[in-house]
């Protein structure tokens, strides 16, 4: 067999699992139907700035003269307000998809953070065993025995409000979801045969860890992650309706649905329930996505 065909057959073996996991994706109605929605998320959060008929957050842009007015109403200027107007006059299309740009960047910049964080941790700690592993997990198990809202309410009660407070809060209160599932993954690949191969090779402790054992952990950890960004972004909407993550200056879909909640008894629904739907749809296909790569990434379990 000549070099070529052989290196042909190795290359589209090692593109087998990637292929294997696509399709295995794709035979789920329901995970495609929930992946275009969450990519037509995306897009519309991207390119909110040329959707949008105004700045919500300009307030050059908004006229308070427009306040609270119902779905379909048109401004004097002949902007059509499709789902109505808040109590400030923006414009709820244009509100909300600047609040999904906000939601999703904290919620997927938190998760990465928090990724990285704590499978750095659970890492070293399976790695190294002995007290410092004993150590990292007494912190983890107390860390799980407490809601992550809870644990996001005391630092944020102690950082003060603010976007970077905000993503500081949802890292500290993930990470030990990472660190947990990299090291029920890790324990069991450390006793391979080719993690005593690099051992006795002498490699690096980094290059062990980054190169070899890393790499079988990602299945569990890409299912953990995808269903933290959910996370993530319903605990941010959550810390903003309760008045202490984001500040009314920022967008966000928390503080949208807190803003009309006080007009919710009078008729004025649109104002809270139009952002609820929008953060409903963004978190619902999160989740979607990542119960069937759970399935995916782990037959085993497929119901």
């Amino acid at each position: 067999m000549s070099s070529e065909s052989m290196s042909e057959k190795a290359f589209s073996s090692s593109m087998s699992p990637l292929r294997q996991v696509t399709s295995n994706f794709m035979d789920s109605r329901i995970a495609i139907v929930s992946l275009g929605v969450l990519i037509l998320v995306v897009i519309a959060a991207l390119l909110a700035p040329w959707l949008s008929i105004q700045n919500p957050y300009d307030l050059a842009q908004i006229d308070i003269m427009d306040s609270r007015l119902v779905p379909g109403s048109k401004s004097l200027d002949g902007n059509t307000y499709w789902l109505g107007t808040d109590d400030q006059g923006r414009d709820m299309v244009s509100a909300i998809l600047y609040g999904l740009r906000i939601s999703l960047w904290v919620g997927i910049l938190s998760g990465a953070a928090a990724f990285a964080l704590g499978t750095l941790i659970g890492l070293l700690g399976t790695y190294a065993g002995g007290r410092l592993d004993a150590l990292i997990m007494r912190a983890v198990d107390i860390q799980l025995g407490f809601p992550p809202i809870l644990i996001a309410l005391i630092l944020l009660a102690l950082l003060g409000r603010g976007v970077d407070k905000v993503l500081l809060a949802l890292i500290l209160s993930q990470w030990a979801f990472y660190a947990r599932t990299v090291r029920a993954t890790a324990l069991v690949e450390r006793e391979k045969e080719y993690m005593e191969a690099a051992r006795n090779l002498e490699l690096p402790p980094w290059r062990i860890l980054i190169r070899h054992l890393l790499p079988n952990c990602l299945p569990p950890l890409i299912v953990v992650s995808t269903v933290n960004v959910a996370n993530a972004i319903q605990l941010e909407a959550t810390l903003s309706f309760l008045g202490v993550g984001l500040p009314i200056t920022e967008p966000s879909l928390g503080l949208l649905i807190a803003n009309g909640f006080q007009y919710i008894l009078s008729g004025q629904y649109w104002i809270s329930v139009f952002p609820g739907i929008a953060l409903l749809i963004a978190v619902a296909s999160i989740n979607l996505v990542a119960d069937r790569l759970r399935d995916v990434l782990n037959p085993r379990g497929q119901r």
